[in-house]
């Protein structure tokens, strides 16, 4: 029997991922843009990235007592309604600047920030509920493959499909990106509202603090867990330095336009299918640990890369190379993570694991835009926006040396 065939709503939620991860990745691309036709302040660009992950660090342990309390398919179905409004929120801030860039760059890079903020929150309930709600329909022997099909799918669509379809549809008006990213939520919530999941066994119920503190004290008791997490969030840190002001990199030294940096992101995509599809693969060749080791390896070679370098094809061999081994650390964690966490603690652990892992990236954000904003006056915008690339990597080859020496699954 095929995966789809011993697990009945996989497809379902498979392709609701597809569709809602095009939607994102449009709107990947067009966030950035967007702010840079409002400003050009690295800080005030960085501070739009960041405002979309600081949720993480905000609301992850609460979005984790929540998910093990109530009810995981609603909880993405309302959390997808929500972001459906909040992107048309988007809709109607662009509508409302008479002209770009606007006399108050401020006031409106304050207010994108504000709704990337909000559907930062939102997307932190959802994809916390979702990542729970795998092992509830998908078996344990086919976790690998099921998470290799499903971030395969979401690279696919969000950053092979989605970027260069952002970059055309800028061309023809502003607008339409943010109107493809609600639609696509739209039509994920009733995709997924077509579910059918076993009920749930009632547990005891205790004080949010309490449920949060055994969350935190199983992670103490399991420090595989926490390393991982640990690291993950310098890694994301550390990468995102450089990765929030790509959209800048991208303009100004690689000369590049929407559509154009729109093909440039479909590099990383390429590499996320080839990660996705041929993670498993390395997985079982090399065991977990070897393949944690390899991914660690590849990290700081991207970020190199693109700070020695002032060609697009470099640049789109480095997104590549970073996706391929974002998905090979991916596969190994999260499956790791669905086979040892009890199914009661699951949601209220990866919370905390995400809290960890993703929490460094709005710091990483902002340390990049006020890197290049301080050493722009010395070094010169150019050599300034390729400062948070050469930190990333040196910082990555410090934790490449750290997981070889330390981590053992």
């Amino acid at each position: 029997m095929s995966l789809f065939t011993r697990n009945p709503g996989y497809g379902r939620l498979l392709t609701a991922s597809a569709v809602t991860n095009l939607g994102d990745g449009v709107s990947a691309l067009a966030f950035p843009w967007l702010a840079t036709l409002i400003t050009r302040d690295p800080v005030l660009i960085a501070l739009v990235a960041a405002a979309v992950r600081l949720p993480w660090l905000l609301f992850s342990i609460p979005a984790g007592v929540i998910t093990d309390r109530g009810d995981r398919k609603q909880l993405i179905l309302r959390s997808d309604w929500l972001r459906f409004a909040l992107t048309l929120g988007v809709i109607g801030l662009i509508l409302s600047v008479a002209e770009f860039p606007p006399p108050q760059e401020g006031v409106y890079i304050v207010a994108l920030a504000g709704l990337a903020f909000a559907l930062g929150s939102a997307e932190v309930l959802r994809d916390n509920a979702a990542q729970t709600l795998l092992p509830s329909i998908v078996g344990a022997d086919d976790l690998e493959a099921a998470n290799g099909r499903l971030w395969t799918v979401e690279n696919v669509m969000g950053h092979f499909i989605g970027p260069p379809l952002a970059g055309v549809l800028i061309a023809i008006a502003l607008p339409l990106p943010f109107v493809l990213d609600a639609v696509s939520f739209a039509v994920a919530a009733v995709l997924v509202a077509g579910i059918s999941l076993k009920a749930r066994e009632k547990r005891v119920l205790r004080s949010p603090k309490e449920e949060a503190q055994e969350a935190w004290l199983w992670m103490r008791a399991h420090p595989v867990i926490l390393q991982l997490a640990l690291m993950l969030g310098l890694l994301n840190g550390l990468s995102i330095m450089g990765m929030s002001l790509v959209v800048l990199f991208s303009q100004e030294i690689l000369g590049l336009e929407a559509a154009a940096h729109g093909m440039l992101m479909t590099a990383a995509a390429l590499g996320g299918v080839v990660g996705g599809i041929g993670g498993p693969r390395v997985i079982k060749a090399l065991g977990q640990g070897r393949s944690l080791g390899l991914a660690l390896a590849l990290v700081p070679l991207p970020m190199f890369a693109i700070a020695l370098t002032s060609s697009a094809y470099v640049v789109a061999a480095a997104l590549f190379l970073e996706s391929v081994a974002a998905l090979l650390w991916n596969i190994v964690t999260v499956s790791y993570r669905q086979r040892v966490i009890p199914d009661d603690l699951l949601g209220r652990v990866n919370s905390l694991y995400r809290f960890f892992g993703w929490g460094g990236i709005p710091i990483g954000a902002m340390l990049g835009g006020v890197l290049v904003a301080v050493f722009e006056p010395s070094l010169g915008r150019e050599l300034a926006l390729r400062l948070p690339y050469w930190g990333a990597g040196l910082g990555m080859v410090c934790l490449m040396i750290y997981g070889w020496r330390k981590l053992r699954l």
